[in-house]
């Protein structure tokens, strides 16, 4: 008899096991990048399928555990900045950020779909400055439950989510954001719209939820509404204290292809936003 947690889950739900088991995997190696002992835990717990999933793509680990990193940083210059904002984190998963960038003071909720929520709550619980609410990006109904615009500033996250949707849906999600809460930030990836196309995504290889929403250019999420983009980031542009961490074998990876094959590091790419409303709204 096993004492492991269930797991069920719709197709895109599922995919959360995907940064959980990398950020496992990262916290396992001499010199990681991220400590995540909670992910090791909750990855002991799981009844879940780990190894055939993931046992041959264990290198690709630390890559998506950069993209994690790099949003922690942007996540923790914001609350230097505004120690009592909120944060929000859209599809969230089984992700501890919260415990790898809390402050003491800041407001956090966790967004994700029901069945996410479900598996979330066996290993994690509400508190006075924590609240789990179901909800999916692109409907505005749990919107109203964060609070007023007056109880930020408010910075959402959005880290490996929006790619599963329509370009319609992503669009309607940052307007309703930033009609909602003007002047907020927004974190969020992208993948070009030619990886999209390409069927070379190994970590994927097992799962039903395909990549749907393709990014070239931030200036195209600019238009949808009056939205500023604040910076933006690829595997080229490592800040120098991050880069100095990255194993010797992905360094020279990472060489080979900045001389080689560029648009492969730039085809995933970071931002961060400053939300405003359309003019007509």
């Amino acid at each position: 008899m096993t004492n492991k947690q269930t797991v069920a889950l719709g197709d895109v739900s599922e995919t959360l096991m995907i940064p959980l088991w990398c950020r496992a995997i990262e916290t396992g190696r001499r010199r990681p990048i991220l400590r995540d002992p909670r992910a090791q835990e909750i990855v002991a717990q799981l009844d879940y399928d780990f190894e055939r999933r993931f046992a041959s793509q264990r290198d690709l680990a630390f890559r998506a555990c950069l993209r994690t990193v790099m949003i922690d940083r942007w996540v923790q210059e914001f609350l230097r900045m505004h120690p009592g904002g909120t944060v929000v984190e859209i599809g969230t998963g089984l992700n501890t950020r919260f415990e790898r960038v809390d402050n003491g003071a800041m407001r956090w909720f966790d967004v994700d779909l029901p069945d996410s929520l479900a598996l979330r709550r066996r290993f994690f619980s509400d508190t006075a400055r924590r609240r789990m609410l179901p909800g999916a990006f692109g409907d505005d109904d749990w919107l109203a439950q964060l609070g007023s615009a007056g109880d930020g500033p408010f910075l959402f996250i959005a880290e490996a989510v929006l790619v599963y949707l329509t370009e319609e849906t992503v669009r309607r999600g940052l307007n309703a954001i930033a009609s909602a809460y003007p002047g907020s930030q927004f974190v969020l990836d992208t993948v070009t719209r030619r990886a999209i196309a390409s069927q070379s995504r190994p970590m994927m290889q097992t799962y039903n939820a395909p990549f749907v929403w393709g990014c070239d250019d931030p200036r195209t999420i600019e238009a949808w509404g009056r939205h500023r983009c604040l910076d933006s980031i690829t595997m080229l542009d490592l800040p120098p204290e991050l880069r100095r961490r990255v194993p010797l074998k992905h360094r020279l990876a990472f060489s080979y292809l900045r001389a080689r094959k560029p648009e492969v590091l730039r085809s995933h790419a970071l931002h961060r936003f400053e939300l405003r409303p359309p003019a007509s709204a």
